[in-house]
Order: C-alpha cells, then sequence, then structure tokens
C-alpha cells in the first residue's frame, strides 16, 4: 500500500487507525516518522514520505515519533494472509529465529539462499531481515525500559542485543533518547514490574475485534493443567526457546491486556508474537467483513457481531496432537484425552498463582508412549503415534514457516487424516485464513438453517464468493450455534 501515495495522503489526514501497520509516513522537514493514526497535526502532502516498515524508516534515518509510538503498532496484516517468501520470512522474523539463528538459519527454514531471502525483503520493504530484526530488538527494548525496573545491562540482552554499546547506539538512533532518557519520560502511572520474568502490556489490534468466539473456543477447549479461565483472564503455559512462561490475556474495548511470566526475559519478543498469533490480533477484520457481507445470508451474521477473529495456538504441533484427539468426539472427551497426556508427559512447571501445572507435552515425549497405554480406537492410536513420530524426527515441520499447500498435502499422506482434520490444522495452527471446513457437523447444520447449500460440494462452490477468507465466515457460522466455544464464561 505505501505505493500509493494519493490513499496513504487521505488515511493520514483523516487519522485512519484502521491503516496502523499497514505503512508508516516520514515526515522530511522532521525526520521523524509516524503512524497514519498519529494525534499531531498532519503534515503537508509534499513533505510526507511513505515506508512499508519501521525498519525500512530507520535505514532511511527517520526516528520514531514520541506521541503516537510508531514502533508499537499492530502488524501488517499482509504477513499472516499469504504464504510466499517474504510473509514466511515475517513471520519467523516475528518469532525471533533472526536472532536465535541468524540471517543464515532463517534462510535454512525457508528453504532458499542466503541472498535471495535479502532480496525479496528489500525490494518488498526496503529492509533487509537483520534491519527488521534489529527495528524488533528496539521495540522490545523499549517496552522493557519503560515498564520494568531492569537494570539496563540486563534489557539489552534480553531484547536481543549481542552488547550494551550496540543497544545504546540504537536505542538513540531510533528514539533519538539515550535509554536513561526513555526511562525518565515514560508515564508515572506506567506499571513499572520490579519481580525477574513479570510484565503487563497492552497487545493493540484493529478494531472492531468480537472477543466471544475467540477467547470462548479457548476456554471451552481448555486442557487442565495447561489452560485455565480465572478472574476474566485466558491463562496458559508457554514452551519457549530459552525456557518457559506463563501468560494472562484479558479482553478490553481496545486492547487485550497481557500478564507474562517468563523464566527467561530473552522470550519476551517471542513470547509477544506467538500471542498476537494465538488471538489473531493482526487481522484487518473491515476487509474481512465487507467480503463476507457480499454474501446476502451471511451478511445479518457479520452485521449482529462483526470482528470475529479466528483463534489459533502458541505451538502448531501441540495443536495437530490435540486435533487428532478432537477426531470424531466431543470437546469434553477431546479435552479428557488431552490432559491425560499431559499429566503422564508433560513438562512441570510453577505457576506463581497456582492452576497451571504443566506445558503441553513436546513430540519428542510423545514418540516415546506406549500406544496400548492410549483411551483411543486403535485406529487413532496409528494416527496419533506416527503423528508425533513425524514431528519429533522433524520429517513433518508445521510452523510460522510452513507453506500451507505443502504442509497440508504432508499431512494427507499420514494414515488418519482427512479433510477436517487437515483443514483445522491449516486454519488454527498454520494461520490459513482461506482453510474451510465443508464437512464439519455445526458448519453443515448452520449453512442448512441459513439457507446455505449444506452438501460439502455445493457449500464449498458457495464459499468460493468468500476467499480469501473463508476461515473467518466458519467463526460466523460456528457462532449460530449455543456451543460453549461461542461465549465467554459469566
Amino acid at each position: 500500500m505505501h505505493s500509493d501515495a494519493e490513499r496513504c495522503i487521505r488515511a493520514v489526514q483523516s487519522k485512519d487507525a484502521r491503516f496502523d501497520g499497514w505503512f508508516y509516513t516520514a515526515v522530511t522537514t522532521t525526520r521523524i516518522y509516524c503512524r497514519p493514526s498519529c494525534p499531531v497535526v498532519p503534515p503537508k502532502p509534499e513533505n510526507m514520505s511513505f515506508y512499508p516498515s519501521a525498519a525500512a524508516c530507520q535505514q532511511a534515518g527517520f526516528r520514531a515519533c514520541k506521541r503516537c509510538r510508531p514502533d508499537s503498532s499492530p502488524g501488517s496484516p499482509e504477513w499472516n494472509q499469504r504464504a510466499d517468501l517474504v510473509a514466511r520470512a515475517m513471520r519467523l522474523i516475528a518469532d525471533g529465529v533472526v536472532d536465535r539463528e541468524g540471517v543464515p538459519g532463517l534462510a535454512t527454514r525457508l528453504g532458499y539462499s542466503t541472498r535471495q531471502v535479502e532480496r525479496q525483503l528489500l525490494a518488498e520493504l526496503g529492509a533487509g531481515p537483520l534491519a527488521l530484526a534489529r527495528a524488533q530488538r528496539a521495540q522490545t527494548a523499549r517496552l522493557l525500559i519503560e515498564t520494568t525496573t531492569l537494570p539496563m545491562a540486563e534489557i539489552a540482552f534480553a531484547a536481543g542485543f549481542a552488547s550494551i554499546r550496540t543497544f545504546n547506539d540504537t536505542v538513540r538512533e531510533v528514539f533519538a533518547l539515550a535509554p536513561g532518557e526513555l526511562r525518565d519520560r515514560a508515564p508515572r502511572s506506567a506499571s513499572r514490574v520490579a519481580a525477574p520474568g513479570a510484565l503487563s502490556l497492552r497487545l493493540p489490534f484493529r478494531a472492531p475485534l468480537n472477543p466471544d468466539n475467540l477467547f470462548g473456543h479457548l476456554i471451552a477447549t481448555a486442557v487442565p493443567g495447561v489452560e485455565e479461565w480465572r478472574d476474566g483472564a485466558y491463562r496458559r503455559t508457554l514452551r519457549l526457546p530459552y525456557g518457559h512462561g506463563v501468560v494472562a490475556l484479558t479482553p478490553a474495548p481496545d486492547h487485550i491486556a497481557c500478564r507474562l511470566g517468563l523464566t527467561d526475559m530473552r522470550d519476551l519478543t517471542i513470547a509477544i508474537s506467538r500471542c498476537r498469533r494465538m488471538l489473531d490480533l493482526d487481522a484487518d477484520p473491515v476487509a474481512v467483513d465487507a467480503q463476507l457481507s457480499t454474501d446476502r445470508l451471511l451478511a445479518p451474521l457479520v452485521a449482529k457481531a462483526p470482528g470475529r477473529r479466528v483463534p489459533r495456538t502458541v505451538d502448531e504441533a501441540e495443536f495437530a496432537v490435540r486435533a487428532v484427539l478432537g477426531q470424531q468426539v466431543s470437546t469434553a472427551a477431546a479435552r479428557t484425552h488431552a490432559a491425560r497426556l499431559v499429566t503422564a508427559h508433560g513438562e512441570p512447571v510453577d505457576d506463581p498463582e497456582g492452576g497451571l501445572t504443566h506445558l503441553f507435552p513436546a513430540p519428542e515425549a510423545l514418540a516415546a508412549l506406549d500406544p496400548e497405554a492410549l483411551a483411543l480406537p486403535r485406529s487413532r492410536r496409528t494416527t496419533l503415534t506416527t503423528l508425533v513420530r513425524h514431528l519429533a524426527d522433524g520429517s513433518l515441520r508445521l510452523g510460522v514457516e510452513s507453506d500451507w499447500q505443502k504442509a497440508r498435502a504432508r499431512l494427507t499422506e499420514l494414515p488418519g487424516f482427512g479433510s477436517w482434520t487437515v483443514e483445522v490444522i491449516a486454519m488454527r495452527a498454520l494461520g490459513d485464513p482461506d482453510a474451510f471446513l465443508p464437512t464439519d457437523l455445526g458448519i453443515r447444520r448452520a449453512a442448512q438453517e441459513l439457507g446455505l447449500p449444506h452438501t460439502p460440494a455445493a457449500l464449498t462452490g458457495r464459499a468460493a464468493a468468500w476467499r480469501p477468507w473463508r476461515a473467518y465466515a466458519v467463526q460466523y457460522l460456528w457462532a449460530t450455534d449455543a456451543h460453549p466455544i461461542n461465549h465467554i464464561p459469566a
């Protein structure tokens, strides 16, 4: 979008928050870059330049606005609605791969050469993987500086910087303030956390957001010991690269309140990225709802409760295992099967608030389980043990870097994986916004009640007009039922 100057100017002049994260406005006279909804008086059009990323602005010598804080904009919805090289690279960078494995590690995961990855990112985003990762580190550093009392040296390494000098130089360059000055300027009302690993923050999103099915689904399918609903917050344990964490997420009208407890602060960026992905916070609900509303039978559902998101996951392998456990059984039965696996094979963790006891078992831990110990039909035991074996040995990779169509094909080759299981994994684990479940009983029932075709073939044909947002149409169709997944408990 940043190449359409006329459209960008209109968005800036109207302070339209829907475009935050889509592009950034750099002001040539002040050398500052802003989000489109910046509250200050808009600059003259001839003084505006537009960039596709904060990293590109920084590369061009602009610093972040102190008023609108463009570094904290919602992420671009482009990266969650595409499966090409650039989108997959951006999802991996957000997950901290460049900080942990470097650019060669990023390229290896994507299956391309380092040069090709850099060329593609520069062409579309105006910045290479190192610059994009650096912009992300700067954002994490600012968050830690302003919301914790951690010493600056600890913040530098927690944010992913290799040295304190690089940390100081980057903060000064991006924010035009020294780290100490940033902390001094932070609002006194801001929560300052002294305890190691504890942090409170706000996760922004594009309005509208309907939390009912989003949190309702996570709560209704919560695995005891791993997830719970307590005091208006969805809480769960997180398996992270450097340790583990516990997160509590509470829906609010204009943000998601997030409380994080981490055993290693280097996992902060990754934890935030995974929580945003689980709650689908970088979606563009206006574009989604506009497309779905063109169907006269679907339009009333959208108008009644706009802004539905697709509930996703923080761990793709975990969700795949849970999808198999949920084949042809009730939600309660699936939770029971998952809870047994957690008790027998999960890694124990300490939860200061109590209630959460384990991490969901990693595929490596499940690969050695005895199939006879599973209270499942023999065919489903075979499906589950085959899945975890392939996940454990790396022959099947499910992650943010996955090519959606190749992952579908690989899953289909496994015994016991029909279209429903493959598509629900594509929708909720891989994040494909166009995944569709025409064979799902709830979808067929809702379609019949609305007057839509209800046989799988006919419904798939009708749903072609909903592309590329069929996963969101699934949420609206599911929401016609009184099932607990559609409601947050009182």
